[in-house]
This record gives structure tokens, sequence and C-alpha cells, in this order.
């Protein structure tokens, strides 16, 4: 908006406003509030000059029209920027959504964490608690089973002391806070593929859900109903159309419909539509996302029952990768289960700003007033103009663009999303373009049309029809978004300058505390603390060095100082050695053998006695 309409004036109408629905009994979000000021500002229709300050009666009068707009619940405009503002302020693609619940996984389980990772157990008891701790974070990071079901604790408890006994506690305490919180995670999936497995074996696994025959069930339904909304709702559209188109031919007979605000019906239509196309492609991402899961778990159990068949025992850097493959490949299912409940919820959600068209055009209404009027569909215009072609010859300063001239045809950013630029500031109708009459390209913009004739007549004046197009959307501020007019209209959307550039998002801007600090000095200190700018300093120094050069350094000892010096000695630390003194030995000498023969007597009476030495010789012995 304009400079002089301050983001202070700007906030008191916005609350202003807002408090006086809310005494009205329409409580309101600020950016739907924020939006509507900003709409019917622009607004051509409601005289507000925006190159000066608004007066206090113009704020008054102001104030009015945005409550009025927003208290006229039959007016399908409202119907249709609050879609557009629920959509941007709850849609989000698959990245961040499942980057958002990872954020609120990590934040359940902070607690448990830090209980775990900062706890210091000495006892035998306390061991068992943090133990206890690691079973319930191994179960909530999982997100099979309950804390508070027995069964599933007991699975988890006999998983996790298969892996990682509690003597290996003393070991995990050591570690640094980030390798537990590592190991943690770790531990999770391990006992994550080890619970599955059983489960395929039959061994267990009694409250773990089956993810993917849910999802092969889910997903095609939530398709169908998709598809449903989506033909019903273009239906609506097509008759809407053909019914302004016929008001356009004759204004007589269908001059009943001028009070019915049929045109912004046929928008909010059109804008419910886009985002249904736009559920509806994220339901087929996620049906080939399941198909392709379901081929590799199907491959990663089968590998792992191969690895493990009927063994007692078996290396564990051979089957945990198995498990922890297993492990990821489940969380994707359970990430696509999030994403189908998110897409189901926004889907129920948008059907209920479709609700008003009913009320405004019953069944039998549109059958009375299409009697006579054919209702053509999107498909059936399109094929009527497939050939035809506009000739480039006719054109000098135009460039056009055709399929069999131009490389990648298909992926170029149109205009207006798809609609055709001449009907909707001329007519007020969004019709299909159609790309193979071609493509203009103007300003390095590509911009597509209904008929031929529509584009010739675009082609001779393109700036001006672009402002048509400008001036229709002040006058239906839905249009903006529909028509993705926001690069034109930055300061319409609230809270623009913190919107993504490739989102049209009109979130309100995330806010934190901060703060920052800086160095004092940055770079080292480069000051030469000797440096004099004193000429007499300088003379002083150089008399002072110079008186040096002439001085003598005595020195000289006393009684008292004699003992102070520094001395040292050195010394040879004894050796081992030995000595031997005496010496054993030992000698061997015959025993003597001395026989006396003739001692007994005889015949004779003379005794005759003979000595008989039989003593062995030295040398012999």
């Amino acid at each position: 908006m304009s400079g002089e309409l301050t983001q202070s004036i700007l906030k008191r109408i916005i609350r202003q406003v807002g408090l006086e629905c809310a005494a009205q009994g329409q409580s309101l979000s600020e950016t739907l509030v924020a939006f509507m000021v900003k709409a019917v500002v622009l607004d051509p229709r409601n005289d507000f000059n925006m190159d000066r300050t608004l007066t206090e009666n113009e704020m008054q009068d102001l104030i009015q029209l945005c409550v009025t707009r927003l208290l006229d619940t039959t007016n399908p405009s409202l119907s249709t920027i609050k879609m557009q503002v629920y959509f941007d302020m709850n849609y989000a693609n698959r990245d961040e959504l499942l980057s958002e619940q990872e954020r609120v996984l990590e934040g359940k389980l902070a607690s448990v964490v830090r209980a775990i990772t900062e706890s210091g157990p000495r006892t035998q008891e306390e061991m068992e608690n943090v133990y206890q701790k690691i079973v319930t974070y191994v179960l909530l990071r999982s997100g099979l089973g309950s804390p508070t079901d027995i069964e599933a604790v007991r699975e988890v408890t006999a998983a996790l002391q298969s892996i990682f006994p509690q003597t290996e506690m003393i070991t995990f305490i050591s570690l640094s806070k980030k390798d537990k919180e590592q190991q943690l995670k770790d531990l999770a999936m391990l006992v994550t593929g080890i619970r599955l497995y059983n489960k395929q074996c039959q061994k267990g696994g009694s409250c773990i859900d089956d993810l993917p025959g849910i999802l092969s069930e889910a997903i095609p339904s939530a398709t169908r109903t998709l598809d449903e909304r989506l033909s019903s709702c273009r239906l609506l559209a097509h008759r809407y159309t053909a019914l302004l188109e016929a008001v356009q031919q004759d204004p007589q007979r269908f001059s009943q419909l001028r009070f019915l605000k049929l045109k912004e019906a046929l928008f909010s239509v059109r804008q419910y539509e886009a985002f249904l196309c736009i559920l509806q492609s994220n339901a087929i991402t996620s049906a080939q996302e399941v198909e392709s899961l379901d081929v590799q778990f199907e491959a990663a159990m089968m590998l792992l029952k191969n690895t493990v068949q009927d063994k007692t025992s078996i290396e564990s850097r051979e089957v945990f990768p198995l498990f922890m493959e297993l492990s990821k490949l489940w969380t994707g299912f359970q990430d696509e289960m999030l994403l189908l409940s998110f897409l189901t919820n926004m889907a129920d959600n948008l059907q209920q700003f479709l609700e008003i068209q009913s009320q405004l055009f019953p069944e039998e209404m549109l059958t009375s007033l299409l009697e006579g009027v054919t209702v053509k569909s999107d498909v059936e215009r399109i094929k009527e103009t497939m050939e035809t072609r506009v000739n480039v010859s006719d054109f000098t300063n135009q460039e056009w663009l055709f399929p069999e001239t131009t490389d990648n045809f298909d992926q170029l950013l149109i205009q207006y999303h798809g609609f055709c630029a001449h009907s909707v500031g001329v007519k007020g109708i969004t019709l299909p373009g159609n790309p193979a009459i071609g493509i203009l390209k103007h300003k390095e913009k590509y911009y597509v049309f209904s008929s031929k004739e529509a584009a010739y007549i675009f082609a001779e004046d393109p700036d001006k029809f672009i402002q048509l197009n400008i001036e229709k959307a002040k006058k239906y501020a839905e249009l903006i978004q529909l028509l993705e007019l926001r690069h034109q209209f930055e300061y319409l959307v609230p809270h623009a300058q913190a919107r993504k550039a490739s989102k049209s998002s009109m979130k309100p801007p995330l806010k934190c505390e901060s703060g920052t600090q800086t160095d004092t000095h940055i770079l080292p200190p480069t000051i030469v603390r000797s440096y004099e700018w004193n000429e007499w300093e300088l003379r002083r120094k150089a008399i002072k060095l110079a008186n040096l050069r002439r001085m003598l350094t005595h020195s000289m000892q006393t009684d008292l100082s004699h003992m102070r010096r520094e001395n040292c000695t050195q010394v040879y630390l004894p050796k081992d050695a030995g000595t031997q003194t005496k010496r054993d030995n030992s000698s061997n000498v015959p025993k003597p053998q001395i026989f006396l023969k003739g001692l007994r007597g005889g015949s004779s009476p003379t005794t005759h006695m003979v000595a008989v030495d039989l003593t062995r010789p030295l040398d012999e012995t």
C-alpha cells in the first residue's frame, strides 16, 4: 500500500475491525482482517485516495466497509478469501511437513534424552532407572506402541537387551553427550528392525499396525474422494461459465443473475479446484512412494530372513545394517500415513468453504437457468480450438511459441494460472487457455488464450490488457491469488516481507528472542607501544642508550653471599656386583676290606693266621 498509510494506522484499523467483528459474534484471524482491510482500500469503487493520509472520517468509513464485508456470509468472495487464507496458513509440502514432524518429535523426546544423557548413575538401582528410560525413549522414538502398553514394553526390553545389555551401561555413561544421543537413535532403529522382523516371523509385534496394508486401502480411497470432489466442482465451474457467457450474449433474459454474484461464485469454485489439484498431486506422489516402499521393504525382509535363517548366533556387522534398513523403510510408511492424514484433513476442511454455493444456486435454480444453454467442459473447449493456430507472419514485434519449436514447452510458466489472458480482464470469466493456439512471450512472461481471436486482440496491445487484468483483481481481491498476481500486489499480502518467494503464503512472520555479540577488536591489535611522537623523549632515550655503552658490569662475592651460588655435583649410582668365596667339593675313598684266615684253628695244634687285604685301589673307585 501507499507509504502514507503507515503501519501504526494500519494496525489500529485492523484491531478495530477485529473488535467490531468479535462484538457481532464473528471471531476472525488477524491475517484475514488485514487482507480485507487492504483489499477494501485497493478497490477503486470505494474511492479511497492512497496518495495521502486518511482522515478520521475516512478511517471510520473504511472500518465499517471492512466489517460489512467480513460479516456478509452470503458473499462467495468472502468465502474464497477465507479459503485462500486457510490454505496458505495450513498447507505445507512434503518436505516442510516431514521436517516439522521431526522437529515436534525431537521436542517431545527432549526431556527423556536430557534425562538419559545428563545423568550420572552410580548405584545399580540408578543404572536400572536409566536403562528403563532408554526403553521408554526407544518405544517413543519408533512410534510402535505406547509406554503404558505392557506387552509393547516387554518386546522393546527383550529386543534392547539382545543388542544392548545392562552390562554395557558403564561404557554408555562414559560417552560424550553427542555420542550418547547418536547411540540412542541407533538403538531405536535396531530395536524397531528387530520387532518388525519378529512380527514377520509371528513371534511378536501384536501392537504394530500393518501400515502397508492400511495405506494400500486408504490412498486409493482418498484419491477417489478427491476425484469425485474435483469432478463436481469442475461441473459447477462449467455451468457458471456457460451462464456468464449467456448473460453477456442475452442480458435481458438473464437480468436476474446480475444480483446473484455469479462471477464471485465462479472464482470461488475455480480456487477450490486449484487447491484440490494440489492435494490430488500430493496424493498421487504418496501412492507412488508407497508402492516403491512396498517393494523395498519386501526385498529387505527377504534378505534378512536369508541372512538369519535358523542360526543361533550371527555377527552383528552382518545383521545390524539390515535391521536399520527395515527401520528406515518403516519410517517411510509412517511418514506416508502422516501425509495422507494431512491431505485428508485439508480436503475435508476446504469443503466447508463451498457450502455457500448450494445456498446461492440450488440445483433446481441452476437447472432452470441452464435450459437452452450449452454447457462446455474445459476439455471440450480446448478440443474445439486444437486446429486453430496463430499465424506468426501476422505479427512483426511479437514472439509466439509452439510445441514443435520450443524446448520444454510443457514446463513454461504460464501467467494467470493457465487461464485466458484476454477473457479475465474483458469478460471477467476464467476460461482455460489452450497452448496449442500459441503462447505469447511478452516481457519475458508467457500468456495463453482460449481462442485465436482472443490471442490476436490481446497481442495488439498486451500492456493494455495486462492492466485491465490488474484492475479486475483490484475489484475482486480473490483473483490476486487465483491468477497468481502476488508479485504485482506484494503490499496487499499480509506480512509479505516474511513470505517465501516460492510460496504464496500469508502467514505472519515467526518471532523469537535473539541477541548478537561482537568482539571489541576483531583483528589483532597493531599498536606499536614503543612509538614516540615527542622529539625530546626520543633524545632522552638516545642519551640513555649512549651512556649504557660506557657502563661496565661488576660482580663480587661476600661471606654472606658465597654460599648462595648454584652448585652441582655428579655421583655414580652403585652397581650390582657379586663374588664367590667358597666352593663345595667332595671325594670318594674305597672302603677297607681286610679278612683274617686261620683264626678258628685247624688240625694242626699251631694256629697260622693269614691277613688277606681285599680293599680296591684308589684309581678304580
